[in-house]
């Protein structure tokens, strides 16, 4: 054979050999693609179908709250909640039946429940009941959200009175349940019983979207003190839904609602634990859940003494009750209500905001340490510390000019004087007796007028106020003190008059209204020889800790801050110190009866605003510090509406008394 034809009958061979090779390959593909479509085309079709959600479960347990001595003052109480969670395809009428068979398993309050709430849910009952109230002619062009509101309108009182109790406590379980959102859980009920929890995990099955979680509760070792300003954690009020949101929170999320909870919400808050979810495409869950766990949130060291403040309210009680029940003819039996601030004057800590309220209905006394942030009043001769100050720095006065204190008297035949003649008495003087008439003159020299010719010199009245007030606001009086709550009341400006007799009050404390805690920071200004201090409550913030017993790590501190400098001589200064210590040990002292044998060396000013002439309801006050040479606590007493006595002397020796002999004591933990 030749070499020609050899290679003729070689190259069939390969070719051959190729198609086989591509039929085979191809069968190997149809028989995968086959194998793809018809054994596990069902599989992949539910696989493309698929998506995968992380939503939030329950908020992780709250960071803790401590006291300055590391005291637990807000902890957390396991608990467990009923909660539900819907899918995307739940229907209200799917949430009326499950509420109606929760309602026969737990108890749920109603007292939440508002009127609107019943309409809406007599309306879903009832539509066509309620849309047959209304014609086709009112019909005729409303929007829907008008026509609801008309059905609403159609409404009466008889329809809203003919729910039963279990039909009120079903609406209450609904409304929880609507509040929720896809695969997300909603709190139905926190603090489920046993037995209510034995009763839903029998029924389980027959209550899809029912759940019971591990969850956790704000819990108050001290009981009431303090509780009120500790603030509370709530769902998200609506009116502040859309912040939250835009801060990355969930609808159904617990949050600070008030004071410090919701001062240090961002703290406070845990990391969530979550679950990821593999759904289809209508929403539903497909397979179980995965979890990841969260953490708690930080926790809050305090600069509040738990135990000064609880001595403080039972101090305060004490003689509240003591004097109410006196029985003289004026007796105080308008007397319903006694405020305490202590501050350290250096640094601004708050060490006790205390405050007692008569609750009429209980008949009992209730702590209200709000009051002292929030309600004001006139403090009577407890400003003339910055009154004298300002003179002082305007020039109306120097530390040696003497007034003569004798009864003024007016062209119109008004008579103006102090409780006692005091002949010619200095600024010292004058605040140790508290001579109206010496802060009168003051106020007079501002305002222009020549007392001794009765006549305007050169008439400024209205710069009279304008120089008080400025003056006042430079030790916190009428401004903000910065304390670290959501909100403060900063008193009443009464504005300016050009009657010269009001510029005069003003410099009494009988114009303008002030806060207990206004009053504490004006007085530790002075303690601190004019450097005012921002007052806080939080002292440190720490990781949550990991082993019992021990504080977590340390993430910040809060560092003073100086608010203001008063550009003051200190001679100045030195001026009201003496006249605040003579106050206390003076022979004219106005508070000497109860401070001049205390071994802790104090200095103050009290005060008395008139409030009703006619029922001779006084407003009493008292502000100081200790010791005078080296101040470490400044505080103010305020007790309003007092008809006889030295109520504000009596509250404020026994707090401070408790004050140092806690830390004679060493402040011993309960």
């Amino acid at each position: 054979m030749t070499k020609e034809k050899k290679k003729k009958n070689h190259v069939p061979v390969r070719l051959n050999a190729l198609f086989l090779a591509v039929f085979f390959l191809f069968s190997v593909l149809i028989f995968r693609l086959g194998y793809v479509q018809i054994v596990q085309g069902e599989e992949y079709h539910r696989s493309a179908d698929k998506k995968e959600n992380v939503t939030a479960r329950l908020d992780a347990p709250r960071g803790k709250m401590f006291d300055t001595q590391d005291r637990v003052v807000v902890d957390n109480k396991p608990l467990y909640s009923i909660t539900y969670t819907r899918t995307q395809k739940t229907s209200a009428e799917d949430r009326q039946a499950i509420a109606k068979k929760l309602a026969g398993y737990i108890q749920k309050d109603t007292k939440s429940v508002t009127e609107r709430d019943k309409k809406d849910y007599f309306i879903f009952l009832n539509k066509k009941e309620v849309e047959s109230r209304i014609s086709l002619k009112e019909k005729k062009g409303l929007s829907d959200d008008a026509y609801y509101n008309l059905m609403l309108d159609r409404i009466t009182k008889k329809d809203l009175k003919s729910f039963t109790p279990h039909q009120i406590k079903v609406l209450a379980i609904k409304r929880e349940m609507d509040r929720g959102y896809a695969l997300t859980p909603q709190r139905i009920k926190i603090g489920a019983t046993q037995k209510e929890i034995a009763a839903i995990s029998e029924h389980l099955a027959e209550l899809p979207g029912v759940d019971i979680k591990p969850d956790a509760k704000r819990d108050y070792p001290y009981g009431d003190t303090f509780k009120a300003l500790f603030g509370q954690v709530k769902q998200i009020p609506q009116s502040k839904m859309d912040y939250y949101v835009s801060r990355g929170n969930e609808r159904n999320d617990l949050v600070g609602t008030s004071f410090l909870e919701q001062q240090y919400e961002s703290l406070l808050r845990g990391q969530k634990s979550k679950m990821k979810f593999v759904t289809d495409k209508s929403g539903n869950p497909v397979g179980d859940p995965v979890e990841v766990d969260g953490s708690r949130g930080k926790d809050l060291i305090l600069t509040l003494n738990m135990q000064l403040q609880q001595k403080v309210e039972q101090v305060i009680e004490k003689e509240l009750k003591q004097a109410k029940s006196g029985g003289s003819a004026y007796a105080n039996r308008d007397l319903t209500s006694a405020y305490v601030v202590m501050l350290n004057p250096e640094n601004g800590e708050v060490l006790s905001m205390a405050g007692k309220e008569y609750d009429k209905k209980t008949g009992k006394y209730k702590n209200a340490p709000f009051g002292t942030v929030y309600n004001s009043f006139a403090m009577g001769s407890a400003v003339k510390g910055a009154t004298v100050l300002t003179g002082l720095q305007q020039g109306a006065i120097t530390p040696n000019t003497h007034f003569y204190d004798a009864p003024l008297t007016f062209g119109d035949g008004r008579k103006m004087k102090s409780h006692e003649s005091l002949g010619s008495i200095g600024p010292v003087k004058a605040l140790e007796a508290s001579s109206n008439v010496y802060m009168w003159n003051i106020a007079m020299k501002l305002a222009g007028y020549d007392y001794s010719h009765k006549r305007y010199i050169d008439r400024h009245v209205d710069q009279a106020f304008k120089t008080l007030r400025d003056s006042y606001s430079q030790f916190g009086l009428g401004v903000p003190t910065g304390i670290d709550l959501p909100s403060e009341a900063t008193g009443y400006n009464t504005g300016v008059s050009d009657q010269l007799a009001q510029a005069m009050f003003f410099a009494i404390g009988q114009f303008d209204t002030y806060t207990p805690l206004q009053m504490a920071q004006y007085v530790s200004t002075i303690a601190n020889n004019g450097y005012r201090m921002q007052p806080h409550l939080l002292k440190e913030v720490r990781e949550p800790s990991v082993q019992p017993g021990k504080m977590g790590k340390l993430v910040y501190k809060f560092e003073p801050n100086v608010m203001n400098k008063i550009e003051m001589k200190q001679e100045y200064l030195d001026v009201v110190h003496q006249g605040f210590r003579q106050v206390m040990v003076g022979s004219k002292g106005t508070a000497a009866a109860y401070f001049k044998h205390k071994s802790y060396n104090p200095a103050g000013k009290t005060g008395t605003a008139e409030v009703d002439k006619k029922s001779r309801l006084n407003n009493k006050t008292l502000i100081g510090y200790a010791p005078y040479d080296h101040p470490e606590v400044a505080f103010a007493v305020v007790v309003p509406n007092v008809r006889e006595g030295s109520l504000n002397n009596e509250i404020g020796a026994a707090a401070l008394d408790e004050y140092f002999k806690l830390k004679k004591d060493g402040n011993k933990k309960n």
